[in-house]
């Protein structure tokens, strides 16, 4: 049975985000219907992850506003466009930044996740069906973000963006899986791959770095090393199986010992750039880097959503602050201060 909105524009309620480091004001949106191969999803919860504050913020990405921000969600399927056929309305679905087509070399591949059709693209604020927005406020286009835009009681995504999971799932706390968690967990247990009693050393202990350090809990590691500015950070990351601290600036010279595996995870600055010696690849080092943890979205995120109702993953230690639709810019003032890892928005009100 169809839903009773299915084919028809929803007005909701959306944070827009309309310059800048401006505050986010909750608009009343127009949502129109998913076209081919887009599902609309109603969002039930959402987080703000790093990447929302970085494209907010805009001081070192390609500006583009009006834009409804937000990436990190979790909710119900409300209606689907046409040729979309393995999911229907009151699906439970992760909705996800980037995609897996299932037909591109990428996609085929035991290796890559980087879908050559749905790879996340920060620039585009359209879909790429037909190259317009879903939303739109008296006639005036508002831009998407990273296709997901879940800072909005509905949403449009490309089917090939959106995971369908348990619906047994607790979507206030599976939602974080759909970007931070599942970078930092799949950077150790996919890609450095750490062996049972091994070392691992983790620089930055924010929410991606701690997944990493429970990726690293999960391999088994006997030594997990938290290396942070910050050291109020050190006895949250307890919780995350780090056993040992390094503040650098308590030290006077690099520590280096040994040889090992490194991966790059993150959105670096656009003006980024690092150099080293080839001398340190000789020296028995290896350097990677990672994206999404390296799963391909559709395919493994609900094996970790399994892993986590079998309680062998733990997220609510993540979680540390709930807010209101509402009150969705206090979300960005605890990232900004440091006091959250993740702020679960709840879009349903109860």
């Amino acid at each position: 049975m169809a839903s009773s909105t299915a084919g028809q524009v929803i007005k909701c309620k959306a944070a827009v985000a309309w310059g800048a480091g401006e505050p986010l004001k909750i608009e009343e949106v127009e949502v129109a219907p998913p076209q081919a191969m887009e599902v609309r999803i109603k969002v039930h919860y959402t987080a703000l992850c790093h990447t929302d504050l970085y494209f907010w913020e805009a001081k070192g990405q390609t500006p583009l506003f009006p834009r409804i921000l937000g990436h990190e969600a979790a909710g119900v399927v409300e209606s689907v466009g046409e040729g979309v056929t393995d999911l229907k309305e009151g699906d439970s679905v992760l909705p996800v930044f980037t995609g897996e087509c299932g037909e591109c070399r990428h996609c085929k591949s035991e290796e890559s996740n980087m879908c050559d059709l749905l790879r996340i693209n920060t620039d585009r604020g359209v879909m790429i069906n037909d190259g317009k927005s879903r939303f739109s406020i008296n006639g005036k286009p508002i831009y998407h973000f990273l296709g997901t835009s879940t800072f909005s009681e509905y949403t449009v995504v490309h089917v090939g963006c959106v995971a369908k999971i348990n619906p047994e799932a607790p979507l206030n706390k599976v939602c974080i899986l759909s970007c931070g968690v599942s970078t930092g967990m799949g950077a150790t247990l996919n890609v450095a791959k750490p062996k049972k009693d091994s070392t691992v050393a983790i620089f930055g202990l924010g929410g991606v770095g701690l997944a990493a350090a429970e990726g690293a809990r999960i391999a088994g590691a006997s030594r997990i090393i938290g290396i942070d500015l910050n050291s109020d950070r050190f006895e949250k990351a307890k919780l995350f199986g780090v056993t040992e601290f390094i503040n650098p600036l308590e030290h006077q010279k690099p520590i280096q010992q040994g040889w090992g595996v490194a991966v790059l995870v993150g959105v670096p600055h656009s003006d980024a750039v690092f150099a080293t010696s080839p001398v340190n690849f000789l020296n028995e080092r290896t350097l990677k880097g990672t994206f999404f943890g390296n799963y391909k979205p559709r395919s493994d995120l609900p094996g970790l959503v399994e892993l986590y109702l079998a309680k062998k993953l733990e997220l609510e230690k993540f979680i540390t602050h709930e807010v209101s639709f509402a009150d969705i810019n206090k979300a960005f003032d605890y990232m900004i201060k440091g006091e959250s890892l993740r702020c679960v928005i709840n879009m349903i009100g109860n």
